[in-house]
């Protein structure tokens, strides 16, 4: 047996070699198994075996003793910037922390926070992140609040480039839009609009998109932002040319109430009405996060194939939630997962989303952990129209997460996949192998330097922050905007 320190990080093996553990999770053709004492063999970028111990000939074998293989989780609303959700936590309202751009702001003109090299680090950064958590295959999502108008082409590459070195799957595509929303002086929340910016940073996306298809670790994405900030056009011109390059739309809606209101105020209907009367709702829609989908918004994204990406961490932190998994699932409705904040750990998702179900329902058995590890593995391959990632099966990409239950957070153990839930962290991941290659050993991301670039992040982040008043109503200090959990403390005590 050899030592799996020794395995070359961010090297493919030559030849075939297998990973042995306690549990693997195997998909055939009557479905999906859990196996004892299971063997996974992979030959380049392909699993050639799953099951039981591989009786031909492999080039090494690698035991990794209590733990669970699986396939790696498929992330549709992956964080790629520094998280500003994480300021919302406990200061609102938004418009007044700034979360929408002011009048005074706009009128002196919107202005990059971050320079081109600092967006860059961003995504390795996050892209480090998401592979430490047994996350294989992303797509990227980034706030637009602190940008001059959309994403660029420049940073995009970058990224394409940073996942191609890092060794993680992506559906990449910068985001552009047609307007946004602006706070008055008075406190009125308004949108405006300039359709011709936002067809340019279409065409821009396309360009993109024709640059990287094709590629083995990175696949088109068109990614309008938000529906508040899109016109018809746009999403017309958007989904006809998804159409000709077979790629998917990401596109959040249904997902908050100032975006239900804008849009019932602006076309008379909800988000997914309007896009339905323009006949815009396809199966390429991946729909983040649809906490404020009505009955009959899910009617339409069942009748339509619309996949709903479901975010629970970051719903539940500001007070939403998806209602809910069970009754989309009863729908037929698709439900991929999305982690949208830090930390970028699918497994604390899995396990607030299937809280927030039973919650919702009042029903403890109206969800079950196979239905939640499904949706983050199968479901989010069903959504980008693959059947060879998301699973763990002979033919399939050799994309694959080990989880470390012997980590004493995981005792006691019950069922591996019910046990990794119930622990709540992604923070047990061992490895994380993507195409055949590993790409995270214990903590290490082949191409970063992990430890040194969270330092950085948090410089980025200060930088930032120091920014805020700029864009907030009113320009208060920033100890206004944001105060801190307790007073300071003045002076010593005695």
């Amino acid at each position: 047996m050899s030592r799996f320190a020794d395995l070359p990080l961010g090297a493919r093996p030559p030849g075939r070699w297998a990973l042995r553990a306690a549990w693997v999770i195997v998909d055939t053709p009557t479905g999906r198994h859990l196996v004892p004492d299971g063997e996974v063999v992979i030959d380049g970028g392909r699993v050639i075996h799953v099951g039981l111990p591989f009786e031909g000939e492999v080039a090494a074998r690698y035991d990794m003793g209590q733990a669970l293989i699986a396939p790696g989780f498929v992330d549709l609303d992956a964080l790629s910037d520094l998280d500003t959700t994480l300021l919302a936590h406990d200061n609102w309202s938004g418009d007044k922390k700034g979360r929408v751009w002011p009048r005074s702001y706009v009128e002196r003109g919107p202005y990059e926070m971050y320079s081109p090299e600092e967006l860059a680090f961003q995504k390795r950064f996050a892209f480090g992140q998401l592979l430490q958590n047994g996350i294989t295959t992303a797509a990227p999502i980034a706030s637009l609040f602190y940008r001059e108008w959309g994403e660029t082409v420049e940073e995009f590459t970058a990224a394409a480039e940073a996942a191609e070195e890092l060794g993680l799957r992506v559906w990449l595509g910068p985001a552009y839009r047609s307007g946004g929303m602006v706070a008055e002086a008075d406190g009125r929340l308004v949108a405006e609009f300039d359709e011709a910016r936002g067809l340019a940073g279409l065409d821009a996306a396309l360009g993109f998109a024709a640059r990287w298809q094709g590629h083995d670790l990175i696949s088109p994405l068109l990614a309008p932002d938000r529906v508040e900030t899109c016109t018809a056009e746009l999403l017309r011109r958007t989904m006809a040319a998804a159409e000709e390059l077979n790629c998917p739309v990401r596109l959040h809606m249904a997902q908050g109430q100032m975006e239900r209101d804008t849009v019932q105020q602006l076309h008379g209907m909800s988000a997914p009405q309007w896009l339905n009367s323009h006949g815009l709702l396809n199966a390429r829609l991946l729909a983040p996060h649809a906490t404020v989908a009505d009955a009959a918004d899910l009617d339409l994204y069942a009748s339509h194939g619309v996949s709903v990406v479901h975010c629970p961490l970051v719903a539940a932190r500001h007070g939403g939630a998806l209602r809910s998994f069970r009754r989309l699932r009863d729908k037929g409705i698709g439900i991929a997962m999305g982690t949208d904040t830090a930390p970028p750990d699918m497994v604390l998702n899995m396990a607030v989303g299937m809280m927030m179900c039973r919650m919702v329902e009042g029903d403890l058995t109206i969800i079950t952990s196979a239905e939640m590890f499904d949706a983050a593995t199968l479901g989010g391959a069903a959504a980008l129209g693959r059947d060879d990632i998301g699973v763990l099966r002979s033919g399939g990409r050799a994309d694959i997460a080990v989880f470390d239950l012997s980590d004493t957070a995981m005792a006691p153990t019950i069922d591996p996949v019910q046990t990794l839930i119930l622990g709540a962290t992604g923070r047990v991941t061992r490895a994380t192998i993507v195409d055949g290659r590993l790409s995270m050993r214990d903590g290490d991301v082949a191409g970063i330097d992990m430890a040194a670039a969270r330092l950085r992040a948090q410089a980025q982040f200060d930088g930032l922050l120091a920014k805020y008043p700029d864009r907030t109503v009113g320009h208060p200090p920033l100890a206004e905007i944001f105060p801190p959990t307790y007073p300071p403390l003045t002076r010593p005590q005695t």
